[in-house]
């Protein structure tokens, strides 16, 4: 069963990193200025953060920001700026997978307003996890993105600060909705059919 259980984990891995990829390739991004941009391709990976959990999240953070790089959709200046940027930063993403089980509970159990808190603060989780690492890549890398600012803190935490609301807002949105219509999509077969034997026991 464990190992069924992998192997379904690992292809949805790799579906949802692919689906976040084509999302981030194929819908526009709300460009603010050259800075700061939002978008809503994380959402693939939030969603499979509440139906697995951090580890499986993690992977599949990873797997996006490797395919990132791989398909030439990545930015890089130096080899320590691309593994901060993409490979850990994406993986990153996969911390709202901390909050799992308590809105795999919620979700279960038909409470969808002490869901839509728990989806929200999972979403922020991951948001602010993986924007720290740009905002570090940022102070550290200032002069390719932004030859002579005064302020190299002060320029990436306004520029990844602002672009992480906005996602993080965007993202929240469009989770909590799905999650709140159709909670089948976090909720796995193997969940449903346990929580039915319970009912009937």
């Amino acid at each position: 069963m464990n190992k069924k259980i992998s192997l379904v984990a690992l292809i949805e891995v790799s579906f949802f990193a692919a689906f976040a990829l084509i999302l981030d390739l194929i819908v526009p991004s709300i460009k603010l200025s050259p800075s700061i941009s939002i978008s809503f391709a994380m959402v693939p990976i939030f969603i499979l953060a509440m139906r697995w959990g951090i580890k499986i999240s993690l992977i599949a953070g990873f797997l996006w920001g490797t395919l990132q790089v791989v398909t030439g959709d990545a930015w890089i200046v130096t080899p320590v700026q691309a593994i901060m940027e993409y490979f850990i930063a994406f993986s990153f993403i996969g911390f709202a997978g901390l909050f799992y089980p308590i809105v795999q509970k919620h979700l279960r159990s038909g409470k969808k307003g002490n869901a839509v808190v728990w989806i929200v603060l999972a979403v922020f989780a991951g948001s602010v996890a993986r924007y720290f690492w740009h905002f570090l890549a940022g102070v550290i890398f200032i002069e390719h993105f932004a030859p002579g600012i005064a302020s190299p803190v002060l320029f990436s935490l306004t520029a990844n600060g602002l672009t992480m609301l906005g996602t993080f807002v965007l993202c929240s949105i469009i989770t909590v909705t799905l999650l709140t219509t159709a909670p089948r999509l976090v909720i796995r077969q193997e969940s449903r059919t346990s929580l039915s034997d319970k009912r009937v026991s």
